[in-house]
């Protein structure tokens, strides 16, 4: 339904057209289990964002409108130690179900980061929830066990009594319905995988619009855990926003899965957005950030027309939590009071000793070839993929070890870069090297195999052009972690060449070839060449550019967190010793200059001779430190 979203916001009875309410929807989404304003890997409070920060805010909306429904837009159940770590019973309520209890959610959307503990965790823990999850392009497959069957509904009717402008009260039927990047089930197919099935999202949302609309729905709100993307519409889109607001059923939608604020300046000149608005294609919507940075708004003005109420008028916003790295809303006490015990247990267990390194381990230079944080989980992995292919028809087959530096900043801010000092490790520190709950996966791939899978990584860097003067290093619409290195050959990586594939995976240039001089025990690599590479379950089952492996190519599927298998590395091998020596670097480009922007908190280590030449150009506008390389 598309409505009218004049700047003039305030409803009034009007001559003929029944009574008239204001409705305030709030909204979060990718919060990521940052419930405190607490730093657990650095162990340090007072962090710029969080749902108690957002609780403020909550809170601070219910009291200027009285009309309020306070909903989730899904990945709120994963993403720091105090959800990933905690060790509770099975019968234990998740500490962000309970925060979620005390701020009276109405309802909440999956997002795809909530079934990355499995089908059964999941189950497990929503149980508590006392509002209902939905999601409508998710299903059991058909033929699937029992244990597939799902604990969501595809919609959900809220049937609420409001008041009106004049006073009066009045019943509202809301419809509320949800869906997500049905790329989920190849992201996490080892837990899905002949379990759930997915559907398009625009596809879904059309159908179950329908039905609670023939159930009596007055208005219906879309929860879309996806981005905006613009171009032709197509089935399977990761990020179909645009597509999604065009429904005419759809009164209002809350976005997400991007991190990103909508309504932003970030969104600025695309077809059908209006920014002073805050709707697309006529329909209000909010994209509210991640980590609990903004709570979402969608300020709706309903008129009574006969015996149903419309949306007269609608717009969306965002509020901040803070400016810039500066938080300007204070913490929740009663939240803080809540979740002080779970809060309290996660720092008992963050806090274990696990060993010792002798010297510092960090991501701020991973970008430009020193990573020795990602060589220390890449060593992990290649042991104990080894232990495992030793004795059967693998053994004997080279080992290679693939990691991405998981907190190397990007839109996550300069505070989000591994920092780890040389000293004693406490578990706080492998959780900070190895911040998701990943699994090892082995794979058999060939020479030409791995070439390509370093082409992937290597679009996070911009083209420069020789003799360049401070040429931005990273393409900005690039997230760190897609920079895969891999640790057990050498080889450069030539700038002057454009990306040969998307961010999506798509080959953009056949032509372009950035891995140089590509070398395994000094030998160059040749496309027959067979390697065993250890990685991931989420970069195996496919993800940003890089393809998802062929079933046949799997050769070892671990359970066992690759966090777990690293803090039982540390605990075993003290001290732990940081290697710096390089396997990748730049090709050289004489008399050219790039800018990589880091964390300040580089200042406080002192890297090591043989980091490439960089000066330091101080502090930008965003907090981050600028450095100048010679390339």
């Amino acid at each position: 339904m598309k409505i009218d979203t004049s700047p003039d916001m305030q409803a009034t009875p009007a001559t003929g057209q029944g009574s008239t309410l204001h409705l305030r929807i709030l909204a979060t989404s990718d919060v990521h289990a940052n419930l405190m304003p607490y730093d657990y890997f650095l162990d340090r409070d007072e962090r710029p964002f969080g749902l108690a920060r957002l609780a403020t805010l909550i809170r601070a909306a219910r009291n200027e409108a009285p009309n309020c429904l306070l909903l989730d837009n899904g990945d709120m159940l994963q993403g720091t130690p105090i959800s990933d770590m905690l060790e509770d019973a099975d019968d234990a309520i998740h500490p962000v179900i309970s925060a979620m209890n005390h701020l009276q959610y109405d309802a909440a959307g999956l997002g795809n980061h909530e079934f990355n503990f499995g089908l059964d965790w999941l189950r497990r823990k929503v149980r508590d929830a006392r509002f209902p999850y939905v999601c409508a392009n998710l299903s059991p497959r058909e033929g699937a066990p029992a244990s597939a069957a799902a604990f969501w509904s595809p919609s959900h009717l809220l049937d609420r009594t409001f008041t009106a402008i004049d006073g009066g009260r009045h019943a509202l039927r809301i419809g509320i319905v949800s869906v997500m990047p049905p790329q989920v089930t190849t992201w996490d197919r080892t837990h899905l995988e002949g379990r759930i099935e997915s559907a398009d999202m625009v596809e879904a949302t059309r159908r179950e619009a329908a039905k609670l609309r023939a159930g009596g729905a007055d208005l219906v709100i879309l929860l879309a855990h996806t981005g905006i993307e613009e171009g032709a519409p197509h089935p399977g889109m990761e990020n179909a926003a645009i597509p999604l607001a065009r429904l005419g059923d759809i009164d209002a939608m809350v976005m997400g899965h991007v991190h990103s604020v909508f309504p932003s300046s970030d969104f600025a000149g695309l077809h059908e957005v209006d920014l002073e608005r805050g709707t697309i294609a006529g329909t209000p919507a909010v994209m509210p950030g991640y980590r609990g940075s903004h709570l979402g708004l969608l300020d709706l003005d309903l008129v009574l027309r006969g015996e149903r109420w419309e949306v007269l008028a609608g717009r969306g916003s965002a509020w901040p939590v803070a400016a810039g790295n500066r938080a300007t809303v204070e913490s929740d006490s009663a939240l803080r009071k809540h979740l002080a015990p779970a809060h309290n247990a996660t720092l008992r267990r963050t806090r274990a000793s696990l060993g010792e390194a002798d010297g510092p381990l960090h991501t701020y230079l991973s970008l430009i070839g020193y990573n020795p944080a990602e060589r220390l989980i890449a060593r992990v992995q290649r042991a104990a993929l080894s232990r495992e292919l030793a004795g059967g028809p693998f053994d004997g087959v080279p080992i290679l070890s693939s990691v991405a530096p998981f907190r190397a900043g990007g839109r996550s801010g300069p505070g989000a870069f591994t920092d780890v000092p040389a000293g004693p490790l406490a578990l706080r520190h492998a959780a900070d090297l190895y911040a998701f709950p990943n699994t090892l996966v082995g794979l058999a791939i060939s020479g030409a195999d791995l070439r390509e899978w370093l082409e992937s990584a290597a679009i996070l860097f911009n083209t420069v052009q020789p003799g360049a003067q401070d040429a931005p290093l990273r393409a900005p619409d690039i997230p760190p972690h897609v920079f895969e290195i891999v640790d057990g050959v050498t080889y450069e990586i030539d700038l002057s060449q454009p990306p040969r594939r998307s961010l999506s995976g798509q080959l953009v240039d056949a032509r372009a070839h950035r891995i140089a001089n590509l070398r395994h025990e000094g030998r160059p690599v040749r496309d027959a060449d067979r390697f065993i590479l250890a990685t991931n379950n989420y970069r195996a089952a496919g993800s940003g550019p890089f393809a998802a492996a062929h079933p046949a190519e799997v050769v070892h599927e671990g359970q066992t967190w690759i966090r777990d298998l690293l803090a039982q590395h540390l605990s075993a091998h003290r001290p732990v010793t940081p290697d710096t020596s390089r396997i990748w670097r730049f090709l050289p480009m004489p008399g050219t200059t790039a800018i990589l922007s880091t964390g300040p908190g580089f200042a406080q280590v002192c890297p090591r001779p043989d980091t490439p030449p960089i000066e330091p150009l101080g502090i930008d506008q965003d907090g981050f430190l600028r450095l100048r390389l010679a390339l």
